[in-house]
Parts: C-alpha cells; sequence; structure tokens
C-alpha cells in the first residue's frame, strides 16, 4: 500500500475524479477527510469507502467558503492527530463569455478554482511541513489554450498553475507541491462544459475522437496519476504542471 496510514483531504469528492482518487487512496491504505456540495452522495461515497476503510470522514460544505477550509484541517488534525497532504479537486465551469457572464458568476468560479485552493493551503500547509507531505491541485489544459465562452474557467485554471509553481517554490524541500492539467474526462463536469456548444453531444464525441488516443480519458486515469504524485515514487517532482490528456495539447 503506497499510502498506509497516510493523511489526505480531498475536496470535490463526491463525482468524477475526485470520486475516483478518493476511492483509489482508501484503496492504499489513506485516511481520508472528503468534501462536496452534495450530502446524498457524499454519503454514498462514505459507503463505498467503508467497504476499504473506515477511517473517512465527509465534511459537506462550499470550499469557497473560508470556514470549510478551516473545518477540513481541523477535522483532520482533530481525528489523525496530523495532516500529510491535500487533493484539491473542486471546481466549477462559469460558462459564458466575458460580455454575457454576469460579475457574480465570474467571481464564484475564481473562488471555487483558485481562492480555494489558497484558503485549503493556507491552513493545511502549516501541518503537511510536519509531515513533509504532498499537495496536488487539479487543474486542467485550459490553463493552457482556450475554449469557447470558458473565459473564467480557463483564467482560474491559468491562475492555479501558476499558484502551485509559486507555492512549491515557497515550500520546498519540506512540501512537493504539483498540478494535475487533465484533457478530456468522462465527468459530469464535462457535459455542462459542452454547452457551450451548438451540439453538446457531438462536441463531448469529438473531444474523445481528436485525440491521438481516440477516447475520453476516465476518472481512474486520472486518479492513477494523483495517487502516483502522492506516492514516494515522485519524490523529485515539484512545481510540475502535469498533462494527462491523450495527447489533446500535441495538437496546439
Amino acid at each position: 500500500m503506497r499510502l498506509k496510514d497516510k493523511v489526505f483531504i480531498i475536496t470535490g469528492a463526491t463525482s468524477g475524479m475526485g470520486k475516483a482518487i478518493a476511492l483509489l487512496f482508501a484503496q492504499e491504505g489513506a485516511n481520508l477527510i472528503v468534501n462536496g456540495r452534495n450530502t446524498k452522495k457524499g454519503n454514498e461515497l462514505l459507503t463505498e469507502i467503508n467497504s476499504l476503510t473506515e477511517s473517512t470522514i465527509f465534511l459537506p460544505g462550499d470550499v469557497g467558503n473560508v470556514a470549510i477550509n478551516q473545518q477540513l484541517v481541523n477535522q483532520a488534525i482533530a481525528k489523525f492527530g496530523k495532516l500529510d497532504g491535500i487533493v484539491a479537486n473542486a471546481g466549477v465551469l462559469g460558462l459564458g463569455s466575458i460580455t454575457e457572464i454576469a460579475i457574480e458568476e465570474w467571481h464564484s468560479t475564481l473562488n471555487t478554482n483558485i481562492n480555494s485552493f489558497f484558503y485549503l493551503c493556507k491552513y493545511a500547509i502549516p501541518h503537511i511541513q510536519k509531515s513533509e507531505g504532498v499537495v496536488i491541485a487539479n487543474a486542467s489544459i485550459a490553463a493552457f489554450r482556450s475554449f469557447p465562452n470558458h473565459p473564467a474557467y480557463c483564467a482560474s485554471k491559468a491562475a492555479l498553475v501558476a499558484l502551485v509553481k509559486q507555492a512549491a517554490l515557497d515550500y520546498g524541500p519540506e512540501i512537493r507541491i504539483n498540478a494535475i492539467c487533465p484533457g478530456p474526462v468522462e465527468t459530469p463536469l464535462i457535459w455542462d462544459s459542452a454547452q457551450a456548444f451548438d451540439n453538446p453531444e457531438q462536441a463531448v464525441e469529438n473531444a474523445g475522437k481528436s485525440t491521438p488516443l481516440k477516447r475520453l480519458g476516465t476518472p481512474m486515469d486520472v486518479a492513477r496519476l494523483a495517487l502516483f504524485l502522492a506516492s514516494d515514487e515522485a519524490a523529485w517532482m515539484t512545481g510540475s504542471a502535469v498533462t494527462i490528456d491523450g495527447g489533446t495539447m500535441t495538437s496546439c
């Protein structure tokens, strides 16, 4: 087990990539504090994880709220006495061009996608330093390229990658801090994203077919990368933005 007795906070864990990461980390022996906004899905996740380990806490709430991030860290320390790492996975789209998107939606998207990472790191890093642990942010290839009507999403993911690199510089060698940058992955979010196109179903199909590997990614594809970055196998990696996109960026 690569994460035996390690303690991780995983945000946005109730569906898609976050859920796959939580289940894989549990299989690898980690103790988890998982978060999401949907309590029903959170309880369903606990039921699945409890078949692997009974050392998991679900804390519902919006990580755009500073207090939720404080509570996640406090729960980890109160329950397990330490914190070995975080996987900041929560994210939203905020669709609409610059002239179309509501100002409130713009701020909400940046709050979830970039500010929440800052909030969680602010409270978690002092504890992770003691464990010489890891920080992982789930960004996107949208940090490096544009998509129609995704300005808030692209801007927030680019900022997230920049903040990961800055944090890696400031907190090495005690902590390794890396970003995952997925391409088109079969999750509910890709179908939400496709609403920015005239034919959403065709857009999703094309996203898979246009990759050199001719398919969409799966949440487990991304979870395996997160596990690698969380493990000692990635001991000389920090400040990296690792693309996992079936080769999508090769054509950019």
